[in-house]
């Protein structure tokens, strides 16, 4: 008589506690992890400042007033976000320089031939425009790497707009009237209850916004992108049109760039032939913001809200920092912070990588 063996019991799901959900979205999700970390700089830097520890109040209304800086990082590196998403090394160091290079264009324009203000913009514009195809021609048409044309690139640019007037800033009486471009502004509807934002916010930073995002998410022109920066041997069979795409990708970020140009013009009230490369430059705040932001360096992966998110905790983090120490210390500070941000965000990928997709 044989005897039946018992099927064993079906194992139950094991289900997973909120805790480790929201841990594992922290760790996986770069907009999460972002907005964590964006409440936690904020908590204690309020905290440092309610019990006396920066030498000035870190309020709302600091908060707000310190966006007038975050304009110009965002629409950056909003431009790296496009080159480095198109895939095969893309990268742009020239952004600084053609912001200076333009941003001279555009003070003779405005300051010194009399153009009117919309025609001196859409100069500026234009320029960049072209400034960002020579840099898209070197490296989609000719097939020179992103990194070195770039690179070229940014020291011409650099010195044209050294030598175009003769190293001297061009800070006519209608450059200098454009500083109230950038003043603050209370918001409509509920300007009663939240600080005044800077106009730039409103004139330069949300429509731009608004344009990558629709051009980007609901655009042919972004789904082109983002196909030939995951694999452009699939994107050209399918008959995508690679280097013309790449190549816009580099325009784009020309425009951008001129915008920037236009923006801090009128934010220092004078067009500077060193504006975009001044100091450390504009270029590599811009490229590190966007990889905060979650930019694969590789291509074909950004979003730009996760770019946007990384501005506001470089910006906010920064302006703590000033709060805490003196004079041009505070500026090395930042750079340390901006490096030590950027390396704990790609531990937490290789983290999240091993841990939650089944890596070693």
């Amino acid at each position: 008589m044989s005897v039946e063996t018992p099927a064993p019991a079906a194992e139950k799901p094991t289900t997973r506690r909120p805790v480790d959900r929201i841990v594992e979205a922290v760790l996986t999700q770069r907009i999460v992890l972002l907005g964590v970390l964006i409440v936690v700089v904020v908590a204690w830097l309020s905290y440092m400042s309610a019990n006396g520890y920066l030498s000035g109040d870190y309020d709302f209304d600091y908060m707000s007033a310190t966006l007038i800086d975050a304009v110009p990082l965002a629409l950056l590196a909003f431009a790296e976000l496009v080159v480095i998403v198109s895939g095969r090394g893309g990268i742009d160091l020239s952004v600084g320089a053609m912001v200076s290079l333009v941003g001279m264009i555009f003070g003779f324009a405005y300051g010194k031939w009399g153009w009117p203000l919309l025609a001196a913009v859409l100069l500026a514009v234009v320029a960049g425009a072209v400034l960002g195809a020579i840099n898209g021609f070197l490296v989609a048409r000719i097939g020179f790497p992103a990194l070195i044309a770039t690179l070229a690139t940014y020291y011409a640019y650099k010195s044209i707009a050294l030598v175009i007037n003769d190293q001297k800033p061009i800070n006519s009486p209608q450059i200098q009237d454009l500083y109230t471009l950038t003043g603050s502004v209370s918001v409509p509807i509920i300007g009663d209850y939240v600080p005044d934002v800077p106009l730039g916010v409103f004139t330069f930073l949300v429509p731009v916004l608004v344009v990558l995002w629709l051009a980007l998410g609901r655009g042919t022109f972004g789904r082109r992108l983002y196909g030939v920066g995951t694999n452009d041997v699939a994107a050209r069979w399918a008959g995508v049109d690679v280097p013309g795409t790449r190549m816009r990708a580099y325009v784009t970020s020309g425009v951008l760039s001129g915008l920037v140009a236009v923006y801090i013009t009128a934010e220092f009230a004078s067009a500077r032939p060193d504006s975009g490369t001044a100091g450390n430059g504009l270029a590599l705040p811009a490229i590190t913001i966007a990889v905060l932001g979650g930019v694969a360096i590789t291509g074909g992966v950004g979003r730009l809200a996760g770019v946007l998110l990384a501005t506001l905790l470089i910006v906010w983090l920064n302006a703590g920092i000033i709060l805490y120490f003196e004079g041009n210390t505070g500026t090395q500070f930042q750079l340390l912070a901006l490096g030590v941000v950027l390396i704990v965000a790609a531990l937490l990928n290789g983290l999240t990588t091993r841990r939650f997709r089944g890596g070693d």
